[in-house]
């Protein structure tokens, strides 16, 4: 066994800098925390290259004493607290004396500062942890630091980091979080040399809303308000919580803070997401912005080495204030949702009892086949996928940037070159009807009777009743009509809209418009920038037009954003399109259009499911209906 040996200082600050700068949004961050507790009202941070070649982050607080310069670079060396009591009561945002120790170990920093009368500020560079200058220097009250060549003695680190764009943005997201947890400081974001985020400082909550994520949200806010006692002490919750009307796919917009820091806590998220599900649909997430003031010894933020979780001590209780301050804010506001009649109750109870049953002997065969032939064909993709990623490695785009920006055209294309290969393989009409209903012999002979709960359609054909679905028949002719053009023009027919769709986009989500613009033009989706995060939509699919709306352009984003690159997301997309643009149940259609309709039907390859698998068209036998009659016993 090896013989246990005391690791050099500069040994321990990189393994401690592992935990605490965990990329350069870690950085800003605590940097950013120390001028807010040194008094700072207005923080400017620039980042270059993502913050790999440069952070400069500039504050106009208090400054650092000459003789503190050195000390405030030891491990452990903090103005914050002296002693374990202090942990229990203490305010400010940093506090372990871990933060510039670490910074300071894997990269090349330079501070400057001057605290208020002094006749000449302090400039002091250490690199790696070693300190290389300590001088005088004329320079304005406040401090700046600028760290240069982040992560450059620890290359195995830097190499598991994202691209500079995508660090920028959680650098961007991170600033947000700041902004709005300390409205009373004015922040301005650069980056490579373009202001990407400013606020004004003037202390209103939801004027930094307004600055950072625009008008749209900020004008559909709830007011939150409440107080709870716990014992003589209060905790109050405040804040606002957004409509129903704005929701994301992900979790980035619940955001809340404890004592003015930003937490991640899954009792707040818990709680968050159980007010709003009345009102919210499945996998759709709200926009919060609250805060949470208790007394310091109700809560630990000491449990991570970032100090973004939290531990209560009464959990109970703060998810109850939440969820009822929550719930109640939304129920003051007249929140009408457009709703779909709920299936009928006796329909249902059979619906499920029928599917309890074991399936009919041809039913089992059926879907036996569906099975292998589903696993045979997705593996066939599976190995296309894997082969075009290997020629486009092999092609010299080895970064995650120019992979995306150069494969996405040709990806897109290559993975409709199979589309049955994604859903399932139906049997042939020919096997289960005489007469197959879609058919040009068929159309000669059959008589349309008329419509049903403005759905369905009634068609007759010889010794057999049809019933056509509406929504479902017309949802298949338009997603097999864009799965045509998508193949043929590698795009969907695009639609120009007036006025354009304008759409507020987070610092995340403009560098995902930017990677994934290729395949969001493929699919029909037209966009330019409007000013500031705000982009404008001059065109969509053109089947969407009547419907087009800033959750459906988001919604498609986000999956592009999570590197839903496959033939499932993209046949699955199509297949939205379509579901939304096709008439719906209970909508009216003209004898015409019907006609018109198993026209197109006619045409396809497979008419007799809609691309979710239902089916379009069911039948009933003159038998079973004299059957159901007595008629025939």
């Amino acid at each position: 066994m090896a013989k246990i040996a005391l690791l050099e200082e500069s040994v321990i600050n990189k393994i401690a800098a592992g935990e605490v700068v965990e990329r350069p949004s870690a950085v800003v961050k605590e940097l950013i925390e120390n001028a807010i507790d040194a008094g700072a009202n207005a923080v400017t941070v620039e980042l270059k290259d993502g913050g790999f070649s440069l952070i400069r982050i500039t504050d106009n607080g208090c400054g650092l004493e000459r003789e503190d310069v050195r000390n405030a670079f030891l491990r452990h060396a903090t103005s914050k607290l002296s002693r374990i009591e202090d942990l229990q009561t203490i305010e400010s945002l940093g506090f372990r004396g871990e933060a510039l120790a670490s910074i300071a170990a894997v990269s090349q920093t330079e501070l400057v500062t001057k605290t208020a009368g002094a006749l000449m500020g302090v400039r002091y560079v250490i690199e790696g942890g070693k300190e290389q200058s300590l001088e005088d220097i004329g320079c304005p009250e406040g401090t700046t630091f600028l760290v240069r060549n982040l992560f450059y003695n620890t290359p195995a680190r830097k190499k598991f980091m994202k691209t500079p764009q995508t660090e920028a943005g959680y650098t961007g997201d991170m600033i947000q979080y700041l902004a709005l947890s300390h409205p009373q400081v004015s922040f301005k974001f650069i980056s490579n040399g373009q202001i990407k985020l400013q606020t004004s400082g003037s202390g209103s909550r939801k004027e930094a809303i307004y600055h950072i994520f625009g008008r749209d949200i900020a004008s559909n806010l709830c007011e939150v308000k409440k107080t709870e006692m716990a014992g003589e002490e209060a905790i109050r919750l405040t804040g606002f919580c957004g409509k129903p009307v704005i929701s994301r796919g992900n979790r980035n917009l619940e955001m809340y803070f404890i004592n003015g820091r930003y937490i991640k806590n899954a009792v707040m998220n818990q709680a968050i997401e159980d007010a709003y599900k009345p009102y919210m649909m499945s996998r759709k997430y709200p926009f919060t912005a609250l805060y949470l003031e208790l007394p310091q010894h109700f809560v630990d933020v000491n449990v991570h080495p970032s100090k973004m979780e939290a531990q209560f001590g009464n959990r109970e209780m703060i998810y109850q204030l939440m969820e009822e301050a929550i719930s109640g804010a939304l129920k003051e506001k007249e929140l009408i949702p457009e709703v779909s009649a709920g299936k009928d109750p006796k329909k249902e109870k059979q619906e499920k009892a029928k599917q309890g049953r074991p399936p009919e002997p041809f039913e089992k065969k059926r879907i036996s086949e569906e099975k292998a032939q589903t696993g045979k064909q997705m593996k066939i993709m599976d190995e296309v996928f894997s082969t075009e990623k290997r020629e486009k490695q092999g092609q010299g785009f080895q970064t995650e940037k120019g992979f995306r920006e150069k494969a996405a055209e040709k990806e897109t294309v290559q993975i409709l070159k199979e589309p049955e290969a994604v859903y399932r393989t139906e049997p042939k009409q020919t096997e289960l009807f005489s007469m197959p209903l879609l058919s040009e012999e068929a159309k000669k002979k059959h008589r349309i009777i008329g419509q049903v709960f403005s759905t369905y359609w009634l068609v007759e054909l010889e010794d057999k009743l049809f019933i056509i679905d509406q929504h479902a028949a017309h949802e298949k002719v338009l997603y097999e009509r864009n799965l045509k053009a998508f193949q043929e023009k590698k795009s969907l027919y695009s639609q120009m809209i007036a006025p354009p769709l304008v759409v507020s986009l987070s610092m995340t989500e403009q560098e995902g418009l930017r990677e994934n613009l290729p395949i969001l033009k493929q699919m029909g989706f037209e966009i330019d920038p409007f000013g500031g995060n705000e982009y404008a939509v001059h065109a969509v699919p053109a089947d969407m037009v009547t419907i087009a709306d800033q959750e459906m352009f988001l919604e498609f984003l986000e999956g592009l954003m999570k590197g839903q690159k496959t033939p499932e997301f993209v046949l699955e997309k199509l297949a939205g399109i379509s579901c939304k643009a096709a008439v719906k149940g209970g909508n009216s259609m003209s004898r015409q259009e019907v006609e018109t309709l198993i026209d197109e039907l006619l045409t396809l390859d497979n008419p007799y499911h809609c691309p979710h698998g239902r089916p379009t068209i069911i039948s009933m036998s003159k038998y079973e209906m004299e059957k159901k009659f007595k008629r025939i016993v």
